[in-house]
């Protein structure tokens, strides 16, 4: 008599590997075949747009009511005050590292001096950075902060709809309390909350699932878009920006994660899938929803706590953004301008470093982040402009540690409050 045991498919992760190397390998092929006009390069990038904007699609919706919920939830907790100011500590530690590691990397490999790019290819870039950003930015443009922007191409007029973040952290938060504070005249749009939540939260491991093809279709139009051709004439700038990210991935979350009793092996084996994605999705609000489904479901953070440290996160922790890159970036402009920076510079890049990523949420791109610093410091703004042909390579990397340490705060605090659940496989 012999028995039969059902296939079983690989892990989450595995899955997400597999459709990374896929889509390499999909990528080099169509680099091959037709470049980025043919057909597999057209795929590839419309497949992983569609991927993006589903899981950005639940961002607004899935962030709310989470939000909501988990102020309702904190309001059970002893610790809620301890917990929000742990998390906003935590997060200025790990990002003041993260900038300490930029800056020594910039002293030592000089990437500047070591450019082989002409000065006259900088050029102003058409965005930038500013606190004030940061103070209009904290108000919401309306209950879910969502906004509309059009755009005239070749004669056609379209319209595009987009949201921040940040804002809409703030509405909810405002909106949670509230109904919080009318007793109960709020339950019924409590209970309606914790409904819609649930209800986004089964969208979300829809989407999910679709993880693996999404992947493989953003690695693959990666390769095809921007390859490493590109990064010659810069090679020790993007150096030191990898090797920053390489440093604070591996060595410092480890040495936190042991700090705390808690295994790094675990760790990344469990959070690796949001990682993954934050890499080939270049997308830290993207990945959002995959980090929070991570933190709480692999993890054990508690979904009261994580609903609100990750979306949080995901918008004011940007250690390879708002740390590593512009520390690196603001050094490198110094040096390619010879421009000598004091002591006193050093300690305002990691001033607002530590600061900056608020003032720039719910705005695109790093290079707000390093306009902000380069004002600040008084360089020359056109520096940033070098910089822009290999910001889509960095982008990946950077993006990949702002997703691991989005989940590795809320980690750390849990273990430190002793709410992390399911603590016996985590322990070191």
């Amino acid at each position: 008599m012999s028995t039969h045991t059902p296939n079983r498919l690989p892990s989450f992760g595995v899955q997400v590997l597999v459709g990374m190397v896929a889509g390499l390998a999909l990528g080099l092929v169509a680099r091959q075949t037709g470049g980025v006009d043919g057909a597999l390069a057209v795929t590839l990038h419309t497949i992983g747009t569609i991927f993006v904007q589903l899981l950005k699609a639940l961002v607004p919706a899935l962030v709310f009511t989470a939000i909501v919920g988990s102020i309702a939830a904190l309001r059970d907790l002893n610790n809620a005050a301890r917990l929000v100011t742990q998390t906003l500590l935590w997060f200025a530690i790990t990002s003041l590292i993260a900038v300490t590691i930029g800056i020594t990397l910039g002293l030592v490999i000089e990437p500047g001096i070591r450019a082989d790019v002409s000065a006259a290819a900088a050029e102003m870039p058409t965005t930038r950075g500013s606190w004030l950003d940061f103070l209009t930015g904290l108000v919401p443009a309306n209950m879910l902060g969502l906004s509309a922007a059009s755009s005239v191409k070749d004669g056609a007029v379209s319209t595009t709809l987009g949201f921040n973040v940040l804002q809409i952290i703030v509405a909810a938060i405002a909106i949670g309390a509230a109904a919080v504070r009318v007793g109960d005249a709020g339950a019924a749009f409590l209970a309606f909350n914790t409904s819609a939540l649930a209800v986004f939260r089964r969208l979300l491991r829809w989407i999910i699932a679709l993880t693996p093809i999404g992947s493989a279709a953003l690695i693959g139009d990666a390769v095809v878009r921007y390859g490493w051709d590109t990064l010659s004439s810069l090679g020790a700038f993007a150096g030191a920006v990898y090797l920053g990210l390489f440093l604070v991935l591996f060595v410092v979350y480890p040495a936190l994660l042991l700090l705390h009793g808690i295994s790094p092996a675990w760790f990344f084996r469990r959070a690796w899938p949001a990682i993954q994605l934050g890499f080939v999705s270049r997308s830290s609000v993207g990945t959002l929803p995959l980090t929070e489904e991570v933190t709480e479901r692999a993890l054990g953070v508690p979904r009261s706590y994580s609903a609100f440290a990750v979306p949080l996160g995901s918008t004011t922790k940007m250690d390879g953004c708002a740390a590593i890159y512009p520390a690196v970036s603001a050094i490198f402009v110094a040096q390619f301008f010879n421009v000598p920076l004091h002591l006193s510079d050093y300690f305002l890049i990691a001033f607002v470093s530590v600061l900056g990523s608020a003032a720039t949420a719910g705005l695109t791109g790093a290079a707000v982040m390093l306009t902000l610093t380069l004002s600040t410091l008084g360089l020359p703004l056109a520096g940033a402009g070098l910089l822009l042909a290999i910001d889509p390579i960095l982008d990946m990397g950077r993006t990949a540690v702002n997703v691991a340490g989005q989940t590795l705060v809320p980690l750390i605090v849990a273990r430190r409050e002793q709410i992390l659940l399911s603590q016996s496989e985590a322990l070191a």
